[in-house]
Protein backbone atom coordinates (compact mmCIF):
# COMPACT_ATOMS: atom_id res chain seq x y z
CA UNK A 1 0.00 0.00 0.00
CA UNK A 2 1.09 3.45 0.09
CA UNK A 3 3.55 5.57 1.79
CA UNK A 4 3.50 9.14 0.32
CA UNK A 5 3.27 7.28 -2.97
CA UNK A 6 5.33 4.73 -2.51
CA UNK A 7 4.61 1.03 -2.38
CA UNK A 8 5.29 -0.51 1.23
CA UNK A 9 4.56 -3.69 3.08
CA UNK A 10 4.68 -3.99 6.60
CA UNK A 11 7.98 -6.58 6.61
CA UNK A 12 10.51 -6.97 4.32
CA UNK A 13 14.24 -7.98 4.31
CA UNK A 14 16.82 -5.26 4.32
CA UNK A 15 19.36 -4.98 1.24
CA UNK A 16 21.87 -7.45 3.24
CA UNK A 17 19.19 -9.75 2.67
CA UNK A 18 19.21 -11.58 6.29
CA UNK A 19 17.54 -8.83 8.59
CA UNK A 20 14.05 -8.23 8.81
CA UNK A 21 12.87 -4.25 8.27
CA UNK A 22 9.60 -3.43 10.33
CA UNK A 23 7.33 -0.11 10.03
CA UNK A 24 7.49 1.00 13.99
CA UNK A 25 3.62 0.98 14.62
CA UNK A 26 4.15 2.63 18.04
CA UNK A 27 5.60 5.90 16.70
CA UNK A 28 2.75 6.51 13.59
CA UNK A 29 1.36 8.59 12.93
CA UNK A 30 4.37 11.28 14.02
CA UNK A 31 6.54 9.24 12.36
CA UNK A 32 7.52 7.05 10.05
CA UNK A 33 10.00 4.84 10.89
CA UNK A 34 11.91 1.56 9.78
CA UNK A 35 13.24 -0.79 11.82
CA UNK A 36 15.80 -3.06 11.29
CA UNK A 37 15.78 -6.59 13.70
CA UNK A 38 18.54 -8.55 13.65
CA UNK A 39 17.78 -11.02 16.54
CA UNK A 40 15.04 -13.73 18.09
CA UNK A 41 15.30 -11.35 20.85
CA UNK A 42 14.19 -8.02 19.09
CA UNK A 43 11.96 -9.85 17.30
CA UNK A 44 10.01 -10.91 20.41
CA UNK A 45 10.39 -6.96 22.01
CA UNK A 46 8.68 -5.81 18.45
CA UNK A 47 5.77 -8.07 19.00
CA UNK A 48 5.19 -7.50 22.56
CA UNK A 49 5.96 -3.67 22.26
CA UNK A 50 3.41 -3.65 19.68
CA UNK A 51 5.83 -2.30 16.99
CA UNK A 52 4.32 -4.75 14.67
CA UNK A 53 0.67 -5.55 15.59
CA UNK A 54 -2.47 -7.14 13.77
CA UNK A 55 -2.86 -10.91 13.76
CA UNK A 56 -1.78 -11.51 10.59
CA UNK A 57 1.53 -9.57 10.91
CA UNK A 58 2.18 -11.42 14.21
CA UNK A 59 2.05 -14.65 12.44
CA UNK A 60 3.88 -13.51 9.69
CA UNK A 61 6.61 -11.58 12.11
CA UNK A 62 7.29 -14.61 14.31
CA UNK A 63 8.07 -16.63 11.72
CA UNK A 64 10.57 -14.31 10.58
CA UNK A 65 11.53 -14.09 14.15
CA UNK A 66 12.57 -17.98 13.72
CA UNK A 67 14.76 -17.12 11.00
CA UNK A 68 16.34 -15.20 12.65
CA UNK A 69 16.90 -17.75 15.15
CA UNK A 70 17.86 -19.76 12.91
CA UNK A 71 20.69 -17.31 11.97
CA UNK A 72 21.64 -17.35 15.68
CA UNK A 73 21.30 -21.00 16.27
CA UNK A 74 20.07 -24.35 14.33
CA UNK A 75 20.16 -26.80 16.81
CA UNK A 76 17.08 -28.03 18.33
CA UNK A 77 17.76 -26.33 21.52
CA UNK A 78 17.13 -22.90 19.71
CA UNK A 79 14.26 -24.26 18.02
CA UNK A 80 12.39 -24.70 20.95
CA UNK A 81 13.31 -21.68 22.54
CA UNK A 82 12.01 -19.69 19.56
CA UNK A 83 8.87 -21.26 19.45
CA UNK A 84 8.16 -20.73 22.91
CA UNK A 85 9.89 -17.12 22.49
CA UNK A 86 7.80 -15.98 20.42
CA UNK A 87 4.84 -17.74 21.56
CA UNK A 88 4.50 -15.98 24.97
CA UNK A 89 4.75 -12.62 23.28
CA UNK A 90 0.55 -11.84 22.45
CA UNK A 91 -1.69 -15.02 23.95
CA UNK A 92 -4.68 -13.66 21.91
CA UNK A 93 -3.57 -13.72 18.25
CA UNK A 94 -4.30 -17.81 16.75
CA UNK A 95 -2.34 -16.51 13.63
CA UNK A 96 0.99 -16.33 16.15
CA UNK A 97 0.24 -20.36 16.85
CA UNK A 98 -0.56 -20.99 13.19
CA UNK A 99 2.67 -19.14 11.77
CA UNK A 100 5.11 -20.65 14.52
CA UNK A 101 3.47 -24.51 13.59
CA UNK A 102 3.68 -24.23 9.92
CA UNK A 103 7.65 -22.65 10.90
CA UNK A 104 8.21 -25.72 13.07
CA UNK A 105 7.25 -28.02 11.57
CA UNK A 106 9.46 -27.65 8.61
CA UNK A 107 12.54 -27.07 10.40
CA UNK A 108 11.75 -30.42 12.33
CA UNK A 109 12.29 -32.43 9.38
CA UNK A 110 15.17 -31.63 7.97
CA UNK A 111 19.30 -31.30 9.09
CA UNK A 112 20.37 -28.21 11.25
CA UNK A 113 23.00 -27.50 8.37
CA UNK A 114 19.70 -26.49 6.08
CA UNK A 115 17.27 -25.16 8.72
CA UNK A 116 18.30 -21.27 7.85
CA UNK A 117 18.11 -21.54 4.40
CA UNK A 118 14.59 -23.04 4.44
CA UNK A 119 13.49 -20.88 7.32
CA UNK A 120 13.91 -17.50 5.81
CA UNK A 121 12.25 -19.05 2.30
CA UNK A 122 9.28 -20.62 4.03
CA UNK A 123 8.96 -16.95 6.04
CA UNK A 124 8.51 -15.52 2.57
CA UNK A 125 6.39 -17.79 1.32
CA UNK A 126 3.99 -17.00 4.69
CA UNK A 127 4.12 -13.36 4.39
CA UNK A 128 3.30 -13.78 -0.09
CA UNK A 129 0.40 -15.96 1.37
CA UNK A 130 -1.27 -13.50 3.59
CA UNK A 131 -1.34 -10.63 0.79
CA UNK A 132 -2.99 -12.89 -1.39
CA UNK A 133 -5.73 -13.95 0.95
CA UNK A 134 -5.83 -10.58 2.31
CA UNK A 135 -6.53 -8.93 -1.63
CA UNK A 136 -9.07 -12.01 -1.97
CA UNK A 137 -10.80 -10.75 0.98
CA UNK A 138 -10.86 -7.18 -0.17
CA UNK A 139 -12.30 -8.52 -3.75
CA UNK A 140 -15.28 -10.63 -2.09
CA UNK A 141 -15.65 -7.48 0.50
CA UNK A 142 -15.43 -5.15 -2.20
CA UNK A 143 -18.90 -6.92 -3.51
CA UNK A 144 -20.81 -6.65 -0.57
CA UNK A 145 -20.01 -2.50 -0.71
CA UNK A 146 -20.70 -2.36 -4.00
CA UNK A 147 -24.06 -3.77 -3.87
CA UNK A 148 -24.88 -1.54 -0.82
CA UNK A 149 -23.86 1.32 -3.70
CA UNK A 150 -26.28 -0.26 -5.77
CA UNK A 151 -29.47 -0.02 -3.20
CA UNK A 152 -28.41 3.37 -2.43
CA UNK A 153 -28.44 5.12 -5.71
CA UNK A 154 -31.85 3.06 -6.85
CA UNK A 155 -33.29 4.96 -3.70
CA UNK A 156 -32.42 7.89 -4.56
CA UNK A 157 -33.90 7.38 -7.77
CA UNK A 158 -37.13 6.14 -6.26
CA UNK A 159 -36.97 9.44 -4.42
CA UNK A 160 -36.97 10.79 -7.52
CA UNK A 161 -34.59 13.67 -6.80
CA UNK A 162 -31.44 14.79 -8.80
CA UNK A 163 -29.64 14.47 -6.05
CA UNK A 164 -26.44 11.97 -6.03
CA UNK A 165 -26.49 9.46 -3.94
CA UNK A 166 -24.16 9.52 -0.91
CA UNK A 167 -21.21 7.50 -0.29
CA UNK A 168 -21.12 4.21 1.57
CA UNK A 169 -20.91 4.83 4.79
CA UNK A 170 -18.52 2.40 6.68
CA UNK A 171 -17.53 2.10 10.37
CA UNK A 172 -14.73 0.24 11.53
CA UNK A 173 -12.73 -0.58 15.10
CA UNK A 174 -9.19 -0.28 15.79
CA UNK A 175 -6.63 -1.16 13.02
CA UNK A 176 -7.75 -4.05 10.21
CA UNK A 177 -6.09 -2.39 7.67
CA UNK A 178 -2.34 -3.10 5.62
CA UNK A 179 -0.62 -2.15 9.00
CA UNK A 180 -2.10 -5.23 10.58
CA UNK A 181 -1.44 -7.80 7.90
CA UNK A 182 1.49 -7.94 5.42
CA UNK A 183 0.17 -5.87 2.76
CA UNK A 184 -3.85 -4.52 1.68
CA UNK A 185 -5.14 -5.95 5.60
CA UNK A 186 -8.98 -7.62 6.39
CA UNK A 187 -11.03 -5.03 7.33
CA UNK A 188 -9.50 -2.44 5.09
CA UNK A 189 -9.14 -4.42 2.11
CA UNK A 190 -12.37 -4.23 0.44
CA UNK A 191 -12.79 -0.70 1.41
CA UNK A 192 -9.45 0.03 -0.20
CA UNK A 193 -10.49 -2.13 -3.42
CA UNK A 194 -14.12 -0.20 -3.42
CA UNK A 195 -12.08 2.75 -3.12
CA UNK A 196 -9.64 1.61 -6.14
CA UNK A 197 -12.60 0.70 -8.41
CA UNK A 198 -14.05 3.94 -7.77
CA UNK A 199 -17.10 3.62 -5.81
CA UNK A 200 -17.43 6.56 -3.59
CA UNK A 201 -17.09 5.13 0.36
CA UNK A 202 -16.36 7.36 3.43
CA UNK A 203 -15.12 5.52 6.85
CA UNK A 204 -15.90 6.26 10.06
CA UNK A 205 -12.49 5.61 12.03
CA UNK A 206 -12.92 4.91 16.11
CA UNK A 207 -10.29 6.24 18.04
CA UNK A 208 -10.18 2.43 19.44
CA UNK A 209 -9.02 3.32 23.40
CA UNK A 210 -6.93 2.69 25.15
CA UNK A 211 -4.14 3.00 22.45
CA UNK A 212 -5.84 4.42 20.01
CA UNK A 213 -5.13 2.99 17.43
CA UNK A 214 -7.59 3.90 15.31
CA UNK A 215 -5.99 7.48 15.46
CA UNK A 216 -2.87 6.48 15.14
CA UNK A 217 -2.97 4.16 12.27
CA UNK A 218 -6.14 3.55 10.95
CA UNK A 219 -6.96 7.09 9.75
CA UNK A 220 -3.09 7.42 8.62
CA UNK A 221 -3.17 4.78 6.18
CA UNK A 222 -6.62 5.71 5.02
CA UNK A 223 -5.23 9.76 4.43
CA UNK A 224 -1.97 8.21 3.06
CA UNK A 225 -4.31 6.06 0.03
CA UNK A 226 -6.76 8.90 -0.33
CA UNK A 227 -9.72 7.51 1.25
CA UNK A 228 -12.11 9.94 2.93
CA UNK A 229 -12.68 9.23 6.28
CA UNK A 230 -13.93 11.02 9.71
CA UNK A 231 -12.20 10.20 13.48
CA UNK A 232 -14.68 9.50 15.78
CA UNK A 233 -14.89 8.72 19.84
CA UNK A 234 -15.19 5.13 20.91
CA UNK A 235 -19.10 6.03 21.87
CA UNK A 236 -20.03 7.69 18.86
CA UNK A 237 -20.65 4.77 16.92
CA UNK A 238 -24.01 4.08 18.53
CA UNK A 239 -25.43 7.23 17.87
CA UNK A 240 -24.14 7.38 14.08
CA UNK A 241 -26.35 4.57 13.41
CA UNK A 242 -29.26 5.45 14.75
CA UNK A 243 -29.10 8.89 12.52
CA UNK A 244 -28.90 6.79 9.54
CA UNK A 245 -24.99 7.54 9.31
CA UNK A 246 -23.84 3.93 9.17
CA UNK A 247 -24.83 1.66 6.33
CA UNK A 248 -22.26 -1.21 7.13
CA UNK A 249 -19.69 -2.07 9.89
CA UNK A 250 -16.40 -4.07 9.11
CA UNK A 251 -14.19 -5.35 11.81
CA UNK A 252 -11.11 -7.10 11.92
CA UNK A 253 -10.49 -10.52 14.10
CA UNK A 254 -7.55 -11.80 16.36
CA UNK A 255 -9.35 -15.20 16.53
CA UNK A 256 -12.64 -16.79 15.31
CA UNK A 257 -14.18 -20.08 16.30
CA UNK A 258 -15.64 -22.59 14.01
CA UNK A 259 -19.11 -21.08 15.24
CA UNK A 260 -18.74 -17.56 14.18
CA UNK A 261 -17.94 -15.95 17.76
CA UNK A 262 -15.12 -13.29 17.17
CA UNK A 263 -12.41 -11.67 18.99
CA UNK A 264 -11.62 -8.15 18.30
CA UNK A 265 -10.07 -5.60 19.69
CA UNK A 266 -12.13 -4.29 22.96
CA UNK A 267 -15.25 -2.18 22.38
CA UNK A 268 -16.13 -4.37 19.15
CA UNK A 269 -18.85 -6.09 20.92
CA UNK A 270 -20.54 -2.80 21.74
CA UNK A 271 -20.30 -1.63 18.25
CA UNK A 272 -21.73 -5.14 17.09
CA UNK A 273 -24.41 -4.88 20.00
CA UNK A 274 -25.47 -1.30 18.33
CA UNK A 275 -25.36 -2.09 15.10
CA UNK A 276 -27.64 -5.31 15.75
CA UNK A 277 -30.30 -3.38 17.62
CA UNK A 278 -30.32 -0.83 14.48
CA UNK A 279 -30.14 -3.32 11.88
CA UNK A 280 -27.16 -1.97 10.10
CA UNK A 281 -25.29 -4.89 8.38
CA UNK A 282 -22.34 -6.39 11.02
CA UNK A 283 -19.30 -8.32 9.42
CA UNK A 284 -16.00 -9.42 10.22
CA UNK A 285 -12.57 -9.47 7.32
CA UNK A 286 -10.58 -12.39 8.47
CA UNK A 287 -8.01 -14.87 6.65
CA UNK A 288 -9.08 -18.90 6.92
CA UNK A 289 -5.55 -18.62 9.96
CA UNK A 290 -7.40 -16.80 12.18
CA UNK A 291 -9.76 -19.18 12.78
CA UNK A 292 -9.62 -21.75 15.58
CA UNK A 293 -11.43 -24.91 14.21
CA UNK A 294 -10.51 -26.63 17.73
CA UNK A 295 -13.05 -24.60 20.25
CA UNK A 296 -16.79 -23.40 19.64
CA UNK A 297 -17.74 -20.76 23.15
CA UNK A 298 -15.24 -17.73 22.31
CA UNK A 299 -16.36 -16.02 25.62
CA UNK A 300 -15.61 -19.17 27.64
CA UNK A 301 -12.70 -20.14 25.29
CA UNK A 302 -10.72 -17.37 23.81
CA UNK A 303 -8.03 -16.26 26.93
CA UNK A 304 -8.26 -12.69 26.96
CA UNK A 305 -4.92 -10.29 27.39
CA UNK A 306 -4.63 -7.92 30.19
CA UNK A 307 -2.09 -5.61 28.99
CA UNK A 308 -0.07 -2.95 31.20
CA UNK A 309 -2.95 -0.38 33.02
CA UNK A 310 -0.12 2.69 31.73
CA UNK A 311 -2.13 2.54 28.62
CA UNK A 312 -5.27 3.28 29.67
CA UNK A 313 -3.46 6.20 32.61
CA UNK A 314 -1.36 7.25 29.92
CA UNK A 315 -1.64 8.63 26.32
CA UNK A 316 0.62 9.85 24.06
CA UNK A 317 0.44 12.86 21.73
CA UNK A 318 2.40 15.58 19.57
CA UNK A 319 3.40 18.55 21.58
CA UNK A 320 3.53 22.18 19.77
CA UNK A 321 7.48 21.98 19.77
CA UNK A 322 7.10 18.82 17.25
CA UNK A 323 8.11 16.09 19.60
CA UNK A 324 5.51 12.85 20.84
CA UNK A 325 5.39 12.86 24.75
CA UNK A 326 3.38 10.54 26.99
CA UNK A 327 1.34 12.19 29.59
CA UNK A 328 -0.30 11.03 32.41
CA UNK A 329 -4.29 10.87 32.19
CA UNK A 330 -5.63 9.75 35.30
CA UNK A 331 -5.56 10.53 38.98
CA UNK A 332 -2.39 9.22 41.02
CA UNK A 333 -4.15 6.75 43.46
CA UNK A 334 -6.34 5.14 40.34
CA UNK A 335 -6.51 1.42 39.53
CA UNK A 336 -6.89 0.57 36.04
CA UNK A 337 -7.33 -2.28 34.39
CA UNK A 338 -6.31 -2.94 30.62
CA UNK A 339 -8.35 -5.94 28.49
CA UNK A 340 -7.25 -6.12 25.11
CA UNK A 341 -10.19 -7.65 23.48
CA UNK A 342 -13.55 -8.98 23.69
CA UNK A 343 -15.76 -11.49 22.30
CA UNK A 344 -18.78 -10.57 19.96
CA UNK A 345 -21.32 -13.51 19.86
CA UNK A 346 -21.93 -15.44 16.21
CA UNK A 347 -25.89 -14.28 16.59
CA UNK A 348 -24.31 -10.35 16.32
CA UNK A 349 -22.28 -11.27 13.32
CA UNK A 350 -24.27 -10.75 9.18
CA UNK A 351 -21.51 -12.86 7.57
CA UNK A 352 -17.64 -13.48 8.02
CA UNK A 353 -15.69 -12.42 5.23
CA UNK A 354 -12.80 -14.65 3.89
CA UNK A 355 -10.35 -15.33 1.39
CA UNK A 356 -12.95 -17.90 -0.05
CA UNK A 357 -16.27 -16.17 -0.12
CA UNK A 358 -18.58 -14.87 2.77
CA UNK A 359 -19.97 -17.37 5.34
CA UNK A 360 -23.30 -15.66 6.04
CA UNK A 361 -26.53 -16.20 7.26
CA UNK A 362 -27.74 -13.45 5.31
CA UNK A 363 -28.54 -9.82 6.06
CA UNK A 364 -32.29 -11.03 6.20
CA UNK A 365 -31.66 -13.03 9.20
CA UNK A 366 -29.18 -10.78 10.54
CA UNK A 367 -31.28 -11.11 13.91
CA UNK A 368 -31.59 -14.69 14.14
CA UNK A 369 -30.45 -16.05 17.75
CA UNK A 370 -29.58 -19.70 15.53
CA UNK A 371 -25.56 -19.60 15.01
CA UNK A 372 -25.49 -22.98 13.45
CA UNK A 373 -26.30 -21.58 10.07
CA UNK A 374 -23.17 -19.12 10.02
CA UNK A 375 -21.26 -22.06 11.49
CA UNK A 376 -22.65 -24.09 8.97
CA UNK A 377 -22.02 -21.38 5.88
CA UNK A 378 -18.14 -21.41 7.38
CA UNK A 379 -17.93 -25.25 7.17
CA UNK A 380 -18.78 -25.07 3.54
CA UNK A 381 -16.05 -22.82 2.57
CA UNK A 382 -13.13 -25.05 4.83
CA UNK A 383 -14.33 -28.39 4.61
CA UNK A 384 -10.98 -29.41 5.40
CA UNK A 385 -11.08 -27.77 8.37
CA UNK A 386 -14.77 -27.92 9.59
CA UNK A 387 -15.11 -32.15 9.06
CA UNK A 388 -13.08 -32.60 11.86
CA UNK A 389 -14.00 -32.14 15.39
CA UNK A 390 -11.47 -33.19 17.15
CA UNK A 391 -9.16 -31.00 15.72
CA UNK A 392 -6.22 -29.24 17.72
CA UNK A 393 -4.70 -25.71 17.75
CA UNK A 394 -1.60 -27.00 16.25
CA UNK A 395 -3.38 -29.24 13.82
CA UNK A 396 -2.37 -32.53 15.37
CA UNK A 397 -5.54 -34.59 16.66
CA UNK A 398 -6.41 -34.70 20.44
Amino acid sequence: MNVQGEAFRTIFLADDGWRVTIIDQTVLPHQFQLLHLSSLSDMATAISDMQVRGAPLIGAAASYGMALAMREDTSDTMLANAYNTLLATRPTAVNLHWALNEMKAVLVAIPESQREQLAYQKAAELCDEDVAICSAIGDHGCQLIESLWEKKKQEKQKEKTTSSAQAVNILTHCNAGWLATVDWGTALSPIYKAHNAGIPVHVWVDETRPRNQGFNLTAWELGQHGVPHTIVVDNVGGHLMQHGQVDMCIVGTDRTTRSGDVCNKIGTYLKALAAFDNHIPFYVALPSPTIDWSIRDGVADIPIEERSSREVTHIVGLTKQGNTEEIQIAPDNSAAINYGFDVTPARLITGLITERGVASRGVNNANSKDDADLEQSLGQLFPEKSSNDNLSLNGSLK
